[in-house]
């Protein structure tokens, strides 16, 4: 009687022993399989990574062409209703009457700062519904000195990126009413008009304007057109040249080392070929961000145009 249950006894004794040789890892297993998940983890982390580096560059090369875009179209729709554009002796000739200084806020240049104008020109454009004519207004043309500025630094607050940035200065001339000599529309603070009376081409007449008394009221701060310019160069890195001023060119500005936003022109017939190129670089890093030729194509986008002033030009 004794037998079997001695035999259940000893079957139950030898399962449970096999079922707890049986229950768990060893440490050598545990390691081994840690050391597999190392390696099949590890470059699907740096897979992912890349991945998300190469979205973020894609991203900011993106915004940045796209910003570049919308900034050359605008300026092309200025340029097209120039009168005068202003070559680079005539840019020097006038510079003492634009900022930096006259009053100016937001345009220093020295030290750390920049505020250098690259592109002047005299536009020609409408004032709608500004004079009474009857029971009605009519519209009035007046002139205005537009000027675009390559800007570095200028940033008290952080408002903008540590790289350059355009700005866009403009003054333009009043409105007088024809019949009583009232004034309808203020010109803006430092405006007067060229005067084409004087003796000389029209260029040396161009060349020659001044500003009125007192100072501007322009905050540079609050004229940025485009943000994450490249600044300019370091010693020893020279980006290729994109447009080359040719024949009756001249390039403005003439300083070579400013090289992301120049234009060719020729004053005479009213002509520019405007280059900008973009840091698409300093979206990504806040200190280490100048150009780098190998990085050239895919975080410094460039964009040119090319624009004939269609204005007209009374000189009588």
């Amino acid at each position: 009687m004794l037998n079997p249950i001695r035999f259940l006894l000893t079957h139950q004794l030898k399962s449970s022993k096999a079922a707890n040789l049986n229950s768990g890892f060893t440490i050598t297993e545990l390691l081994v399989g840690m050391i597999v998940a190392v390696l099949v983890i590890t470059p699907l982390l740096g897979f992912m990574i890349n991945i998300l580096s190469t979205d973020r560059r894609e991203q900011a090369k993106s915004n940045s062409e796209q910003e570049i875009k919308i900034a050359l179209d605008y300026i092309t729709q200025d340029l097209q209703q120039a009168v005068y554009i202003y070559d680079d002796a005539g840019l020097t000739g006038i510079a003492g009457q634009l900022p930096p200084g006259n009053g100016a806020v937001g345009c220093n240049d020295g030290a750390a700062d920049t505020c250098e104008p690259v592109l002047a020109f005299w536009k020609r454009e409408i004032k709608e519904n500004v004079i009474p004519v009857g029971g009605d207004f009519d519209d009035a043309y007046v002139y205005s000195l537009v000027a675009y500025y390559l800007v570095e630094g200028n940033n008290p607050d952080d408002t903008w990126s540590n790289a350059a940035r355009v700005a866009r200065f403009e003054i333009s001339g009043g409105v007088i009413n024809p019949a009583n000599n009232a004034v309808l529309v203020a010109a803006d603070a430092g405006f007067a008009p060229f005067d084409l009376s004087g003796s000389g081409d029209l260029e040396t007449k161009m060349n020659g304007w001044t500003k009125a008394a007192g100072d501007y009221t322009a905050n540079f701060g609050s004229l940025v057109l485009l943000d994450y310019i490249d600044k300019e160069t370091p010693n020893g890195v020279n980006p290729p040249a994109q447009i080359n001023c040719t024949g009756s060119e001249t390039r403005v500005p003439a300083n070579n080392n400013i090289d992301s936003f120049y234009a060719c022109v020729n004053s005479g017939d009213s002509y520019a070929r405007v280059y900008l190129r973009g840091n698409a670089l300093a979206r990504l890093e806040q200190n280490d961000f100048d150009y780098k030729a190998n990085l050239a194509s895919s975080l410094f986008p460039t964009g040119t145009i090319q624009v004939q002033g269609g204005g007209s030009l009374f000189t009588r």
